[in-house]
């Protein structure tokens, strides 16, 4: 399934069941991930999708996002730093690679491998690191 199908309807159409509203007390983080789920996917800013993929919500629906952004701008700064939609996107858990079209990972891995040595050193510590097990991944198949 293509998810980037979808792009008019939000995560709490896509991925049931709904979201209830968060509880009075709840932080910061907690009511905006809440809130991001009544978003169009295709209104989603970067730093929302950074946001989403950090926290693991609807991986399946915004990391197909994600990578469409950084196959244009891979080192992309969508909230922190430059880079941090990449390193957010690479650490998603491998399951969550494994339900999406093959390919998807493997443009990812493709953009890695092409991103500038000086770069990538400018990435915070451990970025390295987080992206070579990325790319050193196979695809499960699905």
């Amino acid at each position: 399934m293509d998810h980037l199908l979808h792009l008019g309807r939000t995560l709490d159409e896509l991925d049931p069941p709904r979201w209830t509203a968060p509880p009075p007390d709840a932080t910061h983080l907690v009511r905006k991930v809440h809130a991001l789920r009544s978003v169009p996917l295709g209104e989603l800013r970067p730093a929302d999708l950074r946001t989403l993929i950090s926290q693991q919500v609807a991986l399946p629906y915004v990391l197909p996002l994600a990578v469409r952004l950084l196959v244009e701008e891979p080192l992309l700064d969508a909230y922190f730093y430059e880079g941090d939609l990449l390193l957010a996107a690479v650490a998603a858990p491998a399951s969550a690679w494994a339900v999406l079209q093959p390919h998807l990972g493997a443009r990812l891995r493709t953009v890695i491998e092409t991103l500038p040595e000086p770069a990538v050193a400018e990435l915070p510590r451990g970025a390295v690191e987080e992206l070579a097990r990325f790319v050193a991944r196979t695809e499960t198949p699905t």
